[in-house]
């Protein structure tokens, strides 16, 4: 073979090794988990796994129990659509399956790295709403941070209060809180797989995905689960104690217009049935505070604040943070919340209702009405409660860093609920936006979520310098127009309200 011969088949070989990494590029991958293999997708250049089963389908005798491991499966399970939604209403429709326990997994590369673990928990009032509500691509793309989304049982099915029925449900008014124990504990120990650290877990919600996982962390069971929390909008105030919940589940048996129901009927009620109850009982205002976590003494033993100021507490660290004006979400288009009288508010309080009203009253005789109303709602539905906790966590040594949205232009609303999502995800739709705030605000965010999530600190870069929180010196970081760390001469506590938000007694 003479020497021209060999350079010519030496370039015609070049195309065969391009395609072939092309073609492995482009193969979706596949991974072996400790139930059995996958099959996942190849997205915009990275593994993606939808729909994986954590736990068994809790349906049938499992329906209102804790979750239970899944069998094992012998074929390559396809995981390349996205599992059921939880059963849950829409509108007048029934969407979703009791067979919801899934997550989602975006793998930046399926390898060996152990990359940080971001592990999403939606809000949604714990009654609506799904883990692919966010798009785990705006971490795992650009940030090389493994991110998982997870469903949970919602509503009736993930919440509902039947210990004093029956003792073999005494933790059915934390099967919701159960479902992300158990998500955790399927990624704390196939996270490896993934190309993920399971010693590196972040665990992060809004609204009542924030609540959510602060019930998860006072509870002892999820205890080496996860190594750092960030909770925005959120903080153990959904917890009720149990004449609460089994008021709720009342109001609820109630609405189907019958007697009373045994565990045995209940099992056997349609989705529908309950679902249809569930909405009668949380129409309204007050369906936002309607459901959550209890105070069974047995996942959760009792007050969480206690819990969370003692020994037992895990050493994590913590990113906590509210909007400005978080009620103006709810108040837009509800009149009578813009102006709310002893009853708005007790649909939203129960018996904590007084004292909010009383604030209320308070706040009319130096503000306007709406603005009255906006300050005092965000106070005690989110506010107060975040900074209590804040409090505890920092007195118990835990590392905390607070932050406040401030910015009046985040949403339409101003600052209100929900709409640092957008900053902290890095919506591509900022993007075009003519609003170079908005854009640095979604720079400045994700990148401190970022670095949070992947060394345990916010700072880094040319990032605004963000001091730990103390509560002597209360800085926070404050993202504005200018992003920067403030400190709150006060902070408001009303000393009479309760931990929870939402609390029933007596004939409710």
């Amino acid at each position: 073979m003479n020497k021209s011969f060999k350079i010519a088949a030496a370039f015609l070989l070049i195309p065969i090794v391009f395609i072939c990494r092309a073609s492995a590029q482009n193969i979706d991958p596949i991974v072996k988990t400790d139930r059995g293999y996958i099959k996942g997708l190849n997205e915009d250049g990275i593994a993606v796994f939808k729909g994986i089963p954590y736990a068994a389908p809790p349906v049938g005798p499992l329906r209102f129990n804790p979750p239970v491991e899944h069998g094992v499966w012998k074929d390559t399970l396809s995981a390349q659509k996205f599992g059921s939604v939880a059963t849950q209403n829409a509108g007048k429709k029934v969407i979703g399956s009791e067979d919801c326990l899934s997550l989602n997994i975006y793998a930046p590369k399926i390898d060996h790295q152990k990359r940080a673990v971001l592990v999403w928990v939606h809000g949604g009032s714990m009654t609506a709403g799904a883990g692919k509500g966010e798009n785990g691509h705006a971490f795992a793309d650009k940030d090389d941070i493994v991110t998982v989304t997870i469903n949970y049982r919602l509503g009736v099915f993930g919440f509902m209060y039947l210990g004093d029925l029956n003792k073999d449900y005494a933790t059915s008014g934390n099967n919701g809180t159960l479902d992300c124990i158990m998500a955790l504990s399927w990624i704390k120990h196939n996270i490896v797989a993934f190309g993920g650290d399971p010693n590196r877990i972040t665990l992060m919600g809004e609204s009542a995905g924030a609540k959510l996982i602060s019930a998860v962390l006072v509870s002892p069971k999820s205890k080496g689960l996860f190594q750092q929390y960030i909770a925005e909008s959120g903080s153990v105030q959904c917890i009720r104690d149990t004449v609460t919940a089994r008021h709720e589940r009342l109001r609820v048996l109630h609405a189907m217009g019958k007697g009373r129901y045994d565990i045995q009927t209940l099992l056997k009620l349609p989705a529908d049935s309950l679902m249809k109850a569930q909405g009668i009982a949380c129409s309204g205002i007050g369906g936002n505070s309607f459901f959550g976590p209890v105070a069974d003494g047995v996942i959760i033993k009792g007050d969480p604040y206690q819990y969370a100021a003692g020994k037992n507490m895990p050493r994590i660290k913590a990113l906590i943070g509210t909007n400005k004006i978080e009620a103006a979400l709810f108040m837009a288009g509800d009149d009578p919340l813009q102006h709310p009288d002893t009853g708005i508010l007790r649909s939203l309080f129960g018996e904590d209702y007084p004292m909010v009203y009383k604030a209320y009253q308070l706040e009319l005789k130096t503000n306007a009405p709406y603005d009255a109303a906006a300050k005092v709602l965000t106070q005690y539905m989110y506010q107060m409660h975040s900074y209590r906790f804040a409090k505890v966590l920092v007195q118990n040594r835990i590392p905390v860093w607070m932050y406040r949205l401030n910015y009046d232009k985040a949403s339409n609303l101003g600052a209100a609920h929900a709409a640092e999502l957008q900053f902290v995800w890095n919506n591509p739709g900022l993007a075009s936006s003519p609003d170079m705030v908005k854009k640095q605000l979604a720079t400045n965010m994700h990148k401190a979520w970022v670095a949070f999530i992947k060394t345990g600190n916010p700072n880094g870069g040319t990032l605004p310098q963000w001091p730990n929180y103390s509560n002597d010196a209360r800085q926070i970081m404050s993202y504005d127009s200018t992003s920067k760390a403030i400190g709150l001469k006060e902070i408001y506590d009303d000393k009479n309200f309760p931990s929870a938000v939402f609390v029933l007694k007596g004939n409710n």
